[in-house]
């Protein structure tokens, strides 16, 4: 005979699971003003916050979450001081090769958005090495976008089709919704349910402008390198108390 309490538990877990978001993006802000605050220079910001990266993707593997998407580098941060540039491509060229051991245990596939062509090589060959190790792993899509910015990836994919309708094999009425997202760096993904913010700031940053579009927003004015397992269940909590509607309305509305 089976435990009605055990049954409710077993329900209420089930329920709780269903409720999780599919897919989490989050943009890993405040690793400079982290250092900066504690008289550290601005490097120390980012190398604290690899140990945040390999939080937040071991607790979305134990909670059998889809997808999660980092926004390593945008687009922008080009812009940013040379020596600082050096250094983030020194430390993604690490994370690469000795978060590899951690990626394979934990069944993680490996995926990379964005642009590839102004990456350094040395990064470039470290990367492809850890992608094609982790392909075939079974567990969450881990996903990081560098050099990645929303508003370039819409207009190449714009490009694409313009292309493919001027030279004739493509028709303009068969342009639509799913045809374009089919054409994004994250096609094969589910849209983004969770958009999680550290550094408080209120700004998504040309981040996922496509996917963000019904995303439920939650930021923290706690800086990446500070940010907890507490705070990722907190944010993962709080987003399953929400209604969702997508334009429409509740039917108690």
């Amino acid at each position: 005979m089976k435990d009605p309490a055990k049954t409710r538990a077993t329900q209420e877990d089930d329920r709780a699971e269903s409720k999780r978001p599919r897919h989490i993006a989050i943009i890993m802000d405040g690793n400079g003003r982290w250092a900066q605050a504690r008289d550290l220079p601005r490097i120390e910001g980012h190398r604290r916050g690899v140990e945040t990266v390999r939080m937040v993707s071991e607790t979305a593997t134990e909670l059998n979450i889809d997808a999660i998407t980092l926004y390593c580098l945008s687009s922008e941060n080009w812009k940013r001081p040379k020596a600082e540039l050096e250094f983030l491509m020194h430390l993604l060229e690490q994370y690469l090769i000795e978060e590899r051991r951690t990626i394979m245990d934990q069944g993680l596939r490996l995926k990379v958005i964005g642009r590839r062509d102004r990456l350094p090589e040395n990064v470039i060959t470290e990367m492809d090495k850890t992608l094609a190790m982790s392909e075939s792993n079974p567990g969450t899509q881990l996903v990081l976008a560098i050099d990645y910015g929303g508003r370039d990836e819409i207009t190449k994919v714009a490009r694409e089709l313009a292309l493919e309708v001027a030279a004739g094999t493509l028709r303009e009425d068969e342009i639509s919704e799913e045809l374009i997202t089919a054409r994004l760096y994250t096609a094969g993904l589910p849209d983004v349910d969770l958009m999680i913010r550290t550094g408080g700031d209120m700004r998504v940053s040309n981040f996922l402008l496509w996917q963000l579009s019904y995303s439920e927003l939650w930021i923290t004015d706690t800086c990446w390198p500070e940010f907890t397992r507490e705070n990722f269940l907190t944010a993962i909590d709080d987003f399953a108390l929400r209604q969702r509607r997508f334009g429409g309305l509740n039917v108690n509305e």
